[in-house]
């Protein structure tokens, strides 16, 4: 574990106050009767925990470094995340996303003005075409996870749950490339030791459960990852960086079936009001799984961005 691939509580500080200006501060939402809590990044505007940390790293650019753009790759939440906010600081971006992406998620990284090439949903083809826009326009690359400012801007949702809720015991997190849970769990254990924080992945896609249990970063195949409705998740490994900070501040890591995550939606909608997308359900999946008092956990409710279409038929089923 490379000590200098943790984060310090003061860079999170310093993130909350960078991004504080382009980013909401989202409510805690406590589902009825469970009295789970939900923190609702779904809230942000749009739609998902990610701008924290795609601002973060944009506002940490120099001058000269803005001036030459940037490109980034995603699924979905991280390539609007980076759109948004290259927008709003008035910085070129060039978008890589996988086809099988959600066609919400694709339309709406266009909107925010973003040049998006679209590639195969596979190990390599999102890495080799970010790589060939760095080489011919010269690019700053944000990445979506492994990246130090990453994890400081997301570890910011960690210090507003503490305000929020000072009694907390228990968080849960859901676990892609790792930048959210590893923010998170830094923050928060640096802030008190007590909290338990537990990362939550799809059965499908279990790859950071298996990492932490062997103690090293294992991957699995974008065949089987791909097979998850919670495309959010679908990444092959988590971070290097992410890595050293779940080793470091993660208790455990559980999985959740499909039909949990679909449950769990139905339940975010009925018992909190709120639309959860299936990656967004995961963490709240987990905590509902649990038995005895939910009043002092919270989970994270990391995006709402689903088609309507596929929503509606989770709803109905």
């Amino acid at each position: 574990m490379a000590g200098s691939d943790l984060i310090c509580l003061e860079d999170v500080r310093e993130a909350a106050a960078r991004i504080a200006p382009y980013v909401r501060e989202t409510p805690l939402v406590a589902m009825t009767p469970s009295g789970l809590w939900l923190k609702a990044e779904s809230l942000q505007p749009i739609g998902a925990f990610k701008m924290r940390g795609a601002f973060n790293a944009l506002l940490s650019l120099s001058e000269s470094e803005r001036a030459r753009g940037v490109v980034a790759h995603s699924s979905g939440n991280h390539a609007q995340a980076v759109a948004c906010a290259a927008h709003a600081l008035g910085i070129e971006a060039a978008i890589v996303i996988p086809e099988n992406a959600p066609d919400l998620k694709i339309e709406a990284t266009r909107r925010w003005g973003a040049e998006v090439h679209l590639v195969p949903f596979n190990a390599t083809a999102r890495v080799e075409k970010t790589r060939e826009l760095i080489e011919t326009h010269g690019y700053i690359e944000i990445p979506p996870f492994d990246h130090p400012a990453i994890l400081a801007g997301t570890g910011t949702i960690a210090l507003e749950v503490l305000r929020q809720l000072s009694e907390v015991e228990t968080i849960y997190v859901p676990i892609s490339g790792g930048g959210l849970i590893g923010g998170i769990a830094a923050a928060a254990k640096q802030t008190n030791r007590a909290i338990r924080i537990v990362g939550v992945e799809p059965e499908q896609a279990n790859d950071a459960q298996q990492s932490f249990r062997e103690g090293r970063v294992v991957s699995l195949p974008p065949e089987q990852t791909g097979r998850t409705i919670a495309d959010g998740l679908r990444v092959s490994h988590v971070g290097n960086i992410p890595f050293a900070n779940i080793r470091a501040y993660v208790d455990d890591i559980v999985t959740v079936s499909e039909d949990e995550i679909r449950a769990a939606m139905r339940a975010i909608a009925a018992q909190a009001r709120l639309i959860a997308e299936p990656s967004g359900a995961v963490a709240p999946a987990a905590a509902l799984k649990c038995s005895g008092d939910l009043s002092k956990a919270v989970a994270i409710l990391s995006g709402g961005n689903v088609e309507p279409k596929f929503y509606a038929e989770i709803l109905g089923g």
